[in-house]
């Protein structure tokens, strides 16, 4: 599932933006479908611009029917009467999605055979000082079994030593959930932690839920901003 809103807040209109001759949506889409890793792929919008940009060239999209404040409630109004048990969520603004992290997601349930992992999400280790202070980089901790241990706009863990090697790394808003797991966060309300930085997956660690993080080294683009944009037409050519 791969949801997509048209007004994103720091930069409207992006999933429509020309990547190479192809919208991003259209990229993320294609990129997503050549993994040959899922039994079926949908863009879940509530955008009738993207839902006509999807299908008008062959794809598969649903509408949304709410109004949602994330990703993952309107994968969850999408996937709540379908039969299936492990739901994949791939970033509408991620048009460089690659078989090999999405594999390593789907191998953690395939491994899980006491069904203790709700949900597994990417990470990728950064050094830059100032993407690791970026509040547009969403940063993870994580403990010795590299289940979540908390997500931060803000350098986590803070170097109060300086001498202590210290690995960051960012969070990829790449997903994969039981499909109770997910269905439960549609119904349990926001709470502050959640609500205070903006970060959904916050909610899982609210509710006691285990989030097993995945390191990949592909660092791939997120398109944030235009800025992000521009990074994005260069390492398309």
């Amino acid at each position: 599932m791969i949801p997509a809103r048209y007004s994103a807040s720091r930069f409207p209109g992006k999933l429509m933006q020309d990547l190479g001759g192809k919208s991003v949506i259209r990229r993320t889409y294609e990129a997503t479908v050549n993994t040959k890793l899922f039994d079926d792929v949908f863009v879940v919008t509530d955008s009738q611009i993207i839902f006509d940009e999807i299908t008008n060239h062959g794809g598969k999209a649903l509408m949304s029917k709410k109004e949602h404040e994330c990703g993952s409630d309107r994968i969850a109004e999408a996937v709540e009467h379908m039969d299936i048990d492990i739901v994949v969520n791939v970033q509408g603004d991620e048009p460089f999605t690659e078989v090999s992290s999405l594999k390593k997601l789907i191998e953690v349930f395939k491994d899980d055979v006491n069904k203790e992992i709700d949900l597994a999400s990417l990470m990728v280790h950064i050094s830059d000082w100032d993407e690791i202070k970026n509040p547009n980089t969403v940063k993870v901790i994580v403990d010795k079994n590299n289940f979540a241990l908390y997500f931060s706009r803000s350098p986590i863990p803070y170097p109060r030593d300086e001498t202590i090697d210290v690995k960051y790394h960012k969070h990829k808003g790449v997903y994969a959930f039981r499909k109770e797991a997910l269905l439960d966060f549609y119904r349990l309300p926001m709470l502050t932690l959640e609500a205070s930085e903006k970060i959904e997956c916050i909610r899982y660690l609210e509710y006691s839920k285990k989030i097993k993080m995945v390191e990949t080294d592909v660092q791939g683009v997120e398109i944030d901003t235009p800025e992000d944009l521009e990074r994005a037409k260069k390492l398309w050519k």
